[in-house]
């Protein structure tokens, strides 16, 4: 009974561990021996059982195989955890998240300064009904220092990038250029709870600008994780240009490079269509590139231009192709069009 178990592991993952050794047999998700003692110290969570040890009974196994599709991965680590996993199974306001009504936001969080990198306390509200984020830089200005819209905004957990365990990345487009606020809160409750606000106000938008659509379909367009982020070297446009090492993102089809991983503003961007319209990935660089590089290169070849980029590893340069191709593989979404058109029209 453990081997059929063990099989389905490779299916999803603990954001703690690529491969977990433990099961939530009340839930059916895999999980990690940390986050097995939170489960276990929620009363309504309390069965779990080592894969490698224990064995299962046959409906403990079907549980698990209709659940390990991968909706169920833990996305907080550090000390988010226990707070998402209650939030998440007793408080269930994710799950539920279609049945909330409008929300909003108020309160105080530490924000990094775009240029001295120092962390601040700054005003933050969240309004649905104006449809909008602000943060203030004076607890009593009367004009808020940015307007994000809910249209694009998005939240991912980065303990580690920022150095906090409370750490969120809140991304926005302004004049359809990526603009990134990092923050945190002392409180991890209170960080998990701005991180369920923003989700259920993009809901809502959802909702309204996608009438027809279903809640299931919404639900993966709310908040989304990077597809990869790590250090590659570029060179420039016309390929004679001494390779830098540069902090790439890639989010969605949108491939960013910053001087450092809190840079507010990306140095360029880089949009990556589809194979049908004539985007490639490639291994290795052109033959005529000459100088100091990493030695694992990457080409990626688009209707307009190539892109150059070398990786310090095999192993990174894999992984970067692999994400590429994935973005490449997918056929194009009608409002990805003009996306594409304005990137080709930057200056």
């Amino acid at each position: 009974m453990t081997t059929s178990v063990e099989q389905k592991r490779g299916n999803v993952k603990c954001q703690n561990s690529k491969k977990p050794d433990w099961v939530s047999v009340t839930l059916g998700v895999f999980v990690c021996q940390g986050c097995s003692l939170i489960h276990r110290s929620i009363e309504s969570l309390r069965q779990v059982k080592s894969v490698l040890q224990d064995t299962f009974e046959d409906k403990e196994i079907e549980v698990s195989h209709r659940r390990s599709t991968g909706r169920f991965v833990f996305l907080a680590e550090g000390c988010f955890l226990e707070q998402w996993i209650r939030a998440k199974y007793e408080r269930q306001e994710f799950i539920h998240i279609e049945k909330q009504e409008p929300y909003s936001a108020e309160g105080f969080l530490w924000k990094r300064g775009r240029d001295n990198g120092q962390f601040l306390s700054r005003k933050f509200i969240l309004s649905e009904r104006e449809g909008a984020l602000k943060y203030f830089n004076k607890q009593d200005a009367k004009e808020p220092k940015a307007i994000m819209r809910i249209q694009t905004l998005n939240a991912t957990f980065q303990p580690a990038k920022i150095g906090n365990p409370c750490g969120l990345q809140i991304t926005y487009l302004r004049d359809n250029s990526t603009r990134n606020i990092f923050v945190y809160h002392e409180d991890s409750k209170e960080m998990v709870d701005w991180f369920t606000a923003i989700r259920a106000a993009r809901f809502h938008y959802q909702k309204v600008a996608f009438p027809g659509a279903n809640d299931e379909d919404l639900v993966p367009r709310l908040t989304r994780n990077f597809m990869k982020e790590g250090y590659m070297e570029k060179t420039g446009p016309r390929h004679t240009e001494g390779f830098k090492k540069r902090w790439f993102t890639m989010d969605d089809r949108r491939l960013m490079y910053f001087k450092d991983p809190l840079d507010a503003y990306a140095r360029g961007e880089v949009f990556i269509g589809s194979k049908e319209n004539s985007y490639t990935v490639v291994s290795g660089l052109p033959p005529s590139i000459q100088g100091y590089h990493w030695k694992y290169g990457i080409t990626i070849e688009t209707p307009d231009r190539k892109f150059l980029f070398a990786c310090e590893t095999e192993a990174e340069q894999k992984d970067w192709i692999a994400a590429f191709q994935r973005v490449v593989n997918r056929p194009m979404m009608p409002q990805e069009y003009a996306v594409e058109a304005h990137f080709k029209h930057k200056p």
